[in-house]
């Protein structure tokens, strides 16, 4: 079997499909790490570090952002669900939206990136999902 690599587009997705909902159909896996994160306000609330995947559901359940510190000492990490988030392609500065206040991220539930939480914990999934009122939870 032979693996064909494909070209990155100008917006870094290995391939757009256009889809219904508020992001390209398929981008990726490794494209989001290391983007920017913005609110509605356009105040920078952090970057993707890593993508969770549900491996069981078949589907990108988390984006888990860091927030604070200053050159990646003291950072909180967040684990935020995936279809919060919103991509934004109209631009030049392609961006994550999530539409939520920098005080509010500031205390949502989080962690250190030396104790993650138990992301197959259903309780902590409500809570997060909660947090954030995600109603497209699952």
């Amino acid at each position: 079997m032979s693996y064909e690599r494909y070209e990155r587009n100008a917006q870094g997705l290995d391939k757009v499909i256009d889809g219904t909902g508020p992001m390209p159909r398929f981008m990726g896996a490794t494209w989001p790490i290391g983007e920017d994160v913005y609110n509605n306000k356009g105040e920078k609330l952090g970057d993707i570090k890593e993508v969770m995947l549900d491996v069981e559901e078949g589907r990108v359940a988390y984006a888990v952002l860091s927030f604070g510190g200053f050159l990646g000492v003291g950072d909180k990490l967040f684990a935020v669900p995936w279809n919060v988030l919103t991509l934004k392609l109209e631009t030049l500065d392609k961006r994550f939206i999530l539409d939520v206040e920098k005080e509010r991220l500031e205390s949502a539930p989080g962690f250190d990136k030396d104790n993650w939480p138990d992301m197959a914990d259903e309780s902590w999934n409500s809570q997060i999902n909660a947090y954030y009122d995600n109603q497209r939870a699952g």
